[in-house]
């Protein structure tokens, strides 16, 4: 099944880097592959499965193999409203913003959350795949003069996600964190599991509910066991597969398919992200001022199949005369709450009022309906 991004690669590629959990992973059956450089479960007990108990109840993810850069000193939040687009000054203490990175030209170089741990410390979390180019770029592009320290933490902490209905009722067994009082894009530090030093925030890559953990790296497998005995019953280990499809079915972007160096967040759907008003100067604030003067050339769309078949990244989407070439499938698999298959395409700006479009699935075409919105929203 054909899922996921440029990430995914074959272990001579590369020498791979490992989870804390990996191990762990192994002995609980987890289908094992590399990944971003790392050694990652891709499934378990199988994705369909994984994908429903998040829906309904409560899933376990590790993704420690995504990247955390912190930045320190008197200039934190100066520096990284420069790098992102989104206004940074807006944060409270304990408050997350989900943001993206952009060249001079506009193009996205990472799409990422900024955390406010104080007034001189910032946690950035990065994905994986582009660790080592987005920590090489926030070097190069942070202004000489600021007072800022910046460290490439990833080695220090491990990440679990924790999703679902269940998982507040499930996590609350184990921390003394009150976590009605943390609210959604927020986070704390705590005590989970026995472990200290917990930032445990209100978010999530899967359209439900839920958490993300980011534990001193010594302290992942205390509460990895903990959740999985909290959790019991109502609680699957899932792996990156079903995390695609339930990050597409929510309309959420993956770097290097539906965001790359190539494409700017306006294109994509992303100028909620873009602050452009509001009197900030921040990396590719003109450009991007400039593409929304002149209008995009494209713009993303969700494509949901009407009938039986699968579209995948790289299929070519046509008008309904089946010859006009109006865009092309970044992101593509089969959506279990809506019973067909989904995808993500960028459709070119003279077509965007087309309702009814056409897919090329080898030599046929599947028909599909044009959307704006998420396929799931959890109501």
């Amino acid at each position: 099944m054909q899922m996921y991004d440029e990430g995914f690669m074959s272990d001579q590629e590369v020498e791979l880097k490992h989870v804390p959990l990996e191990e762990v992973h192994i002995e609980a059956g987890g289908k094992m592959v590399p990944f971003a450089g790392f050694l990652m479960p891709v499934q378990y007990t199988g994705i369909k499965q994984e994908h429903l108990a998040v829906r309904h109840k409560a899933g376990l993810f590790d993704v420690s193999h995504m990247g955390e850069v912190e930045v320190r000193g008197k200039d934190a939040l100066k520096v990284v409203d420069y790098l992102v687009t989104n206004d940074v000054f807006q944060l409270k203490d304990g408050q997350a913003l989900y943001t993206v990175m952009c060249h001079p030209n506009g193009g996205v170089v990472d799409d990422l959350l900024v955390y406010r741990l104080g007034e001189e410390h910032i946690l950035l979390c990065i994905n994986a795949a582009n660790r080592e180019k987005d920590v090489a770029y926030i070097l190069k592009s942070a202004p000489s003069d600021a007072d800022v320290t910046i460290t490439d933490t990833s080695d220090e902490w491990a990440q679990l996600a924790l999703q679902g209905p269940e998982a507040k009722r499930i996590l609350a067994k184990i921390t003394s964190l009150d976590l009605d009082s943390i609210a959604y894009f927020h986070a704390k530090f705590g005590d989970v599991a026995g472990v200290q030093d917990v930032l445990v925030s209100h978010t999530g890559y899967t359209g439900e509910d839920g958490f993300e953990l980011y534990i001193p790296v010594g302290g992942s497998r205390q509460i990895f066991e903990a959740i999985v005995e909290a959790g019991g019953d109502d609680l699957l280990l899932c792996g990156l597969g079903c995390r695609d499809t339930l990050r597409l079915e929510a309309k959420l972007h993956l770097y290097g398919q539906d965001l790359s160096d190539d494409i700017n967040p306006l294109e994509a759907g992303l100028t909620w992200t873009v602050k452009l008003n509001t009197g900030r100067d921040f990396i590719g604030k003109e450009a991007l001022l400039k593409i929304k003067e002149e209008g995009v050339s494209k713009r993303l769309r969700g494509l949901i199949v009407e009938g039986k078949g699968i579209i995948r990244q790289g299929y070519e989407v046509y008008a309904e005369d089946q010859e006009t070439l109006i865009g092309e499938v970044v992101s593509g698999s089969f959506s279990y709450m809506l019973e067909t298959s989904v995808g993500l395409s960028y459709i070119k700006a003279e077509y965007l009022g087309e309702e009814n479009v056409l897919v090329k699935v080898r030599s046929k075409f599947l028909p599909a309906k044009v959307t704006k919105k998420a396929f799931y929203k959890n109501t």
